[in-house]
């Protein structure tokens, strides 16, 4: 894992690379292990590298093919680059052990179709030499970043948004993305962000560049509708036996899933809670390892008994050797660990909860330990949220009030909002099209921006086993019976893990990662939290008196939730 960016255009050498050498300082936390710039005319490429697999010098970037015609630079991991290798290694010397070679051969072979083949995360940019293009792609899911904008005819891209604080790009806040926030609770669309004129390649989609005639153009690559519907068909063939057949596939690729993601030249380690999916993890990593003693577990607490999840936890690791890294969430480290977080997430993000998973990150990276392996994905594949069955659309699991209070927007700002409609590809069946929305439109974005940008602040990287693709389709392809039976959610999951977890942590309820955010910002940290309510009130945009009379409300105990209190103080951080 690691960072890129780049400049395209008509613009002085010695300025273009200026600028990218200022774009890829303020991201090299992405990557502190070599920094590199290729410069060719009109095109300049950059590299902020975090070593990983094949950690010699050889597999630096920008890595150019032998024929130098082919430059690539490139953020992630491809999983399956030795199958891919052993495809490739008659028509191709290969002379480094990295995956990042086999990526730019994939692609001298198969054009822009070899990200069909790739199972990985990833986000990367081929320069074509012959053809003066430019090819850039983004995972089926969007794990790794990419983000660009056009100033002055120039095409600026990079992995993360302060990068295009320095290069005197016009930087203003998208004010539909921000009012948006503030009245629904969303975070923007695939393609928009918290910055006017800078936008995300989606999720899934590649884009293209002839730099000759100016013509750029973004499509998407992973028909993800297709592959579903695809495995729905075939599902009907086996009638009442699709839960054998089911079963074993599922526990095959699962199994897969984790062979694939320890393959590092690095320590790996995982992150560990008391929920199903993460169990699942870690039953599935001792499976794997089951005498090992060298693979550390990291979690997160609060010394809140409410809230903390170290007796499951606990009860969990003790089933096998591997040691356990208890990162505590200190109440009074939290308004300097605001500050710090918020400056590597450059947009709004998940109030403490984000802030407790970036202290394993840290931990992790101080004991030598770059590579994390989570549980994310598994919820909104096996539709295991609430609100898919009790038609609650918040997106905040166990609140009974508004997360929100649009009421302290004045007039002006309001009309900036404009609630975002999400597509429902999936004829007559209401749950897939929300698991639909939450792989591609809100949950899964949302999360995987976060936990990006917390691990990559410590210069670690984060690998997610249940996002691989192929778990994905075929999970979500399932008939609602099978995800929801007699109240439980992900039924069938629990069924398939109960001969790695054991019946009671397999039918265990889901629990919510939470912090005591709720009474923190009441309580003990009420001194600090007043004073940046306050602050927030001054905004133009806001009614003052609206504020104060929230906040007084919440301090006298009308506090069901503080997702709001959070967007307000989070707010003064950008």
């Amino acid at each position: 894992m690691c960072g890129i960016a780049g400049i395209i255009g008509n613009i002085p050498e010695k300025i273009r690379n200026e600028k990218l050498n200022k774009m890829l300082d303020a991201q090299n936390h992405r990557g502190p292990d070599f920094k590199k710039i290729y410069s060719g005319e009109n095109v300049s490429l950059g590299h902020n590298r975090l070593s990983i697999i094949d950690l010699s010098p050889e597999a630096n970037q920008p890595f150019i093919d032998e024929s130098g015609n082919y430059i690539l630079i490139y953020n992630g991991e491809i999983y399956n680059y030795l199958e891919i290798k052993e495809q490739l290694k008659s028509e191709f010397n290969f002379r480094t052990n990295s995956d990042t070679e086999v990526l730019l051969a994939s692609y001298i072979k198969w054009g822009s179709k070899c990200i069909e083949k790739f199972n990985g995360m990833f986000s990367f940019v081929v320069y074509d030499k012959i053809i003066n293009k430019i090819f850039a792609s983004r995972d089926r899911f969007g794990v790794k970043p990419f983000y660009y904008t056009f100033h002055n005819d120039i095409l600026y891209f990079a992995s993360e948004l302060k990068t295009f604080w320095g290069t005197g790009v016009l930087i203003e806040f998208n004010l539909k993305t921000l009012s948006n926030y503030f009245v629904y609770g969303t975070y923007g669309l695939p393609d928009e962000t918290f910055y006017k004129n800078i936008n995300s390649l989606p999720a899934g989609y590649s884009m293209e560049f002839d730099i000759k005639v100016n013509n750029f153009k973004t499509y998407k690559w992973y028909d993800f509708v297709s592959k579903v519907n695809g495995l729905i068909e075939s599902f009907k063939s086996f009638e009442s036996g699709i839960e054998n057949f089911f079963r074993d596939s599922y526990s095959e690729l699962l199994n897969e899933s984790i062979d694939l993601r320890f393959r590092s030249d690095v320590p790996v380690g995982f992150n560990i809670s008391g929920g199903l999916d993460s169990s699942t993890l870690l039953s599935l990593v001792s499976h794997k390892f089951p005498s090992s003693s060298d693979i550390n577990a990291f979690t997160f607490f609060s010394n809140n008994s409410e809230y903390d999840e170290l007796p499951w936890v606990n009860e969990l690791i003790s089933k096998t050797k591997f040691p356990l890294n208890k990162c505590l969430l200190d109440k009074n480290e939290i308004p300097e660990l605001i500050k710090k977080v918020s400056h590597f997430q450059d947009e709004p993000f998940g109030g403490f909860p984000t802030i407790a998973m970036s202290n394993i990150f840290k931990k992790a990276r101080e004991m030598g330990i770059l590579v994390l392996l989570d549980g994310q994905g598994m919820d909104e594949a096996w539709a295991g949220y609430d609100y898919y069955y009790n038609n609650n659309n918040s997106l905040i699991q166990g609140v009974s009030t508004s997360p929100v209070r649009p009421e302290i927007l004045t007039s002006e700002f309001l009309k900036y909002s404009n609630l975002e409609s999400y597509p429902n590809p999936f004829n007559n069946d209401k749950l897939k099209n929300l698991q639909y929305r939450d792989l591609f439109y809100t949950k899964i974005p949302r999360a995987l921006r976060f936990n990006d940008r917390i691990s990559m602040m410590h210069s670690t990287e984060l690998r997610e086993p249940f996002l691989d693709f192929r778990l994905v389709e075929m999970a979500f392809a399932l008939p609602q019976n099978l995800k929801y039976k007699n109240g439980i959610t992900k039924w069938f999951l629990r069924e398939i893990t109960k001969k790695y977890l054991g019946k009671n942590i397999a039918l265990a309820p889901k629990r919510p990662l939470q912090t005591p955010q709720r009474e923190w910002i009441s309580g003990d940290l009420k001194e600090f939290f007043d004073s940046e309510v306050n602050k927030f009130a001054d905004n133009a945009f806001v009614n003052k008196s609206e504020v104060v009379k929230l906040w007084n409300s919440y301090l006298k105990g009308e506090n069901d939730n503080s997702f709001y209190i959070w967007q307000w103080v989070n707010f003064n951080y950008l």
